[in-house]
């Protein structure tokens, strides 16, 4: 870490991130052309296959070791009221992933994939945002790299998600810091906070952007004095997965602020990320389409915990199924298009 400017380090790592494989897409697509089916009949399924090899880089690409992150953290702008839930269902959360429990438990497990949660010390929340900054910048470069150090090795294949009680508070105060506007405008209810709760979440994030006023027009910044562990985190694990060439499927509203702060710092930074599903969280959309990213799945969801983004895994091994599996028109003796 460079003492003198800590951020110094993740731009440079910016600098050095690897493009597509224009070879193996062109490989996919050869192969693509030989199948059992009319050309573009899978219609957006062949685009992620491609979309998979050209960041793998490799042909046929593969969904082996696919894996699912969960990081946790936990905010001290949570004594505000911004939350349904009290702090304490962060670590019983914590305790249902263990048990295996939780959604995102049943949906790895039927979908074959990977699962690890981390805890960014869950028991110690973040400054109150409101108020001052979530951490000093020492320890949001610090947690960045552990969330890099999080993409195993031979992982193929990596879902980012989170938990943490009021961090879509969090969120709606980053967006509100990268992409201007007023704070109402990306508050939504999160765990299903009433109107009065509503109230108190537009008023936190407000508070928010006028302490940090005068100091948020560097992406890292707005990181480090409005988000928290697990967003730090993410972001983190989506850079690292960009330098060892793994393929990013996002999850929700907050994750999608962990990539949103790597995008404003470098509009190709997202190159090897997919938008999971879109979420329930109103101004879920609207980041998306300033993201450029199409979500794979629209299913009203707004749980976290990387649940839309694992099941968006498990129809991309669907997708790659067919690519790898299906049989040439010349294997099973099928006459080929004219």
């Amino acid at each position: 870490m460079t003492e003198a400017n800590p951020f110094a380090d993740i731009r440079n790592l910016l600098a050095t991130m690897p493009g597509p494989d224009e070879a193996a897409v062109a490989a996919i697509r050869e192969r693509d052309a030989t199948l059992t089916k009319p050309a573009g009949s899978l219609g957006r399924l062949e685009h992620l296959v491609e979309w998979l090899g050209a960041w793998q880089g490799k042909a046929p690409p593969s969904l082996d070791r696919p894996l699912v992150c969960v990081f946790a953290g936990s905010h001290g702008v949570t004594a505000r009221g911004v939350s349904a839930y009290p702090d304490s269902v962060n670590r019983q959360m914590l305790d249902n992933f263990a048990a295996g429990g939780a959604a995102i438990n049943q949906i790895c497990a039927a979908y074959g994939l990977g699962f690890k949660v981390f805890d960014l010390a869950i028991d110690m929340p973040t400054g109150d945002i409101a108020s001052g900054p979530a951490f000093d910048d020492k320890a949001c470069v610090a947690t960045m790299a552990y969330g890099m150090e999080a993409v195993a090795a031979g992982t193929d294949c990596l879902a980012v998600g989170e938990m943490g009680i009021g961090n879509t508070t969090v969120a709606a105060a980053i967006y509100a810091a990268l992409f201007g506007g007023p704070a109402s405008h990306w508050v939504g209810r999160g765990t299903g906070v009433d109107e009065a709760g509503i109230g108190r979440k537009i008023a936190a994030v407000e508070a928010a952007l006028a302490c940090h006023a005068g100091h948020l027009g560097d992406p890292l910044e707005v990181l480090r004095r409005l988000g928290g562990r697990e967003i730090a985190a993410m972001a983190g694990a989506i850079l690292a997965a960009r330098l060892q060439r793994v393929p990013v499927v996002l999850d929700g509203y907050v994750a999608t602020a962990a990539a949103a702060v790597l995008h404003v710092l470098d509009p190709r930074a997202l190159d090897h990320c997919l938008a999971g599903h879109l979420s329930a969280e109103g101004a879920h959309r609207e980041v998306l389409e300033r993201l450029g990213l199409v979500p794979l799945l629209a299913l009203g969801m707004r749980l976290g915990e990387a649940s839309g983004a694992a099941m968006a895994l498990g129809l991309l091994k669907g997708a790659l199924a067919c690519h790898r599996e299906m049989a040439t028109f010349a294997q099973a003796g099928v006459s080929g298009p004219t």
